[in-house]
């Protein structure tokens, strides 16, 4: 079967990813800077023979890769990049983030220049953090739904914008190198296993539905198993190319969302709070930008190549997050 390398295997994208591409005999090799720590961190969450599973080192910084890992690849799958949401954007985590997207594309980029290597294609993460969104209140989620943005809609100037197109723009060089360039812009991914619903849920355990801001911005999500689908359709599907939105067709109200958790969750024991968008902007400073920044992305394009989601609305999605 063919061998997947994957930059970010250990993260949560990465894991999940990892656990159905070995389900489906897929050979996974994931590039760390540390071999042990990594096997370390994903023994417990991959049970599957080690015979399928490996790892090897590269170290951004240094620019420095192991040639074994490029030499077996068919298929690499970039999701290596510093956490956008992990820290407070002070100008040095700015640029972590920046760095760790676009030095790393450039080290996987050089390494299959100077090495003889049989690659068919290389997907890459990227984010809706792209677009140039309206003002949230025009797009409040009732009345009059707004017209969603596509893959050819122009990108923002703020961080995540200038970030997503350094981002997306670093990969460019792939396709002189005569393989198949798939960026994948992903929306809000629900999983149990962290993201945006381990932070909802947080306030739920004492009986509060945290409301953010007016709670009427739009958010484009995607159920963690769809996006690991679309990944491996990447790989399968030798006809896409380019930059496709990994989004559900159902795009929510912030409000909506989290109440759907909490019905779902506490039935009717919860409270529901808002949380005002001054407070946010105290404690996340610019990065409650994103938060209250709404968001109605279309998916038409991915389902155009044949893709059909099994989770396509949000209670069908927090059914299987809740039954899981």
């Amino acid at each position: 079967m063919a061998t997947v390398l994957i930059t970010g295997g250990t993260g949560l994208i990465g894991t999940a990813l990892t656990q159905e591409l070995l389900n489906r005999n897929y050979n996974v090799i994931i590039l760390t800077r540390k071999k042990r720590d990594a096997a370390y961190e994903t023994a417990s969450r991959i049970p599957y023979p080690a015979a399928h599973l490996s790892y090897s080192t590269w170290n951004i910084e240094e620019q420095t890769i192991d040639k074994d890992a490029i030499a077996k690849a068919d298929y690499i799958i970039h999701l290596a990049g510093a956490g956008v949401a992990d820290k407070r954007w002070t100008k040095k985590r700015k640029l972590e983030i920046i760095d760790s997207r676009v030095k790393s594309s450039e080290l996987l980029i050089k390494a299959l220049k100077e090495n003889e290597n049989k690659v068919k294609a290389v997907i890459s993460s990227s984010a809706i953090g792209w677009y140039l969104t309206p003002n949230p209140s025009l797009q409040s989620g009732e009345g009059n739904q707004p017209r969603k943005l596509v893959e050819s809609n122009p990108p923002a100037s703020d961080f995540l914008g200038t970030t997503c197109q350094k981002w997306e723009a670093s990969l460019e060089p792939i396709k002189a190198l005569n393989k198949r360039l798939v960026k994948i812009r992903t929306g809000i991914v629900l999983s149990n296993e962290g993201g945006a619903i381990a932070e909802f849920v947080k306030p739920l355990r004492f009986g509060f539905a945290t409301i953010l801001g007016s709670g009427n911005q739009i958010i484009s999500w995607i159920h963690i198993d769809d996006l690991v689908r679309i990944y491996i359709a990447a790989i399968e599907n030798e006809a896409m190319n380019g930059v496709y939105n990994a989004v559900a067709p159902a795009p929510v109200s912030n409000k909506e969302l989290v109440l759907q958790l909490a019905k779902e969750k506490r039935k009717n024991f919860f409270i529901p709070v808002h949380v005002p968008s001054w407070v946010l902007k105290l404690i996340l400073g610019e990065m409650s930008i994103e938060v209250l920044k709404s968001a109605a992305i279309s998916c038409d394009k991915i389902s155009e190549t044949g893709f059909s989601f099994l989770y396509p609305t949000i209670d069908t999605a927090i059914r299987k997050l809740a039954a899981s």
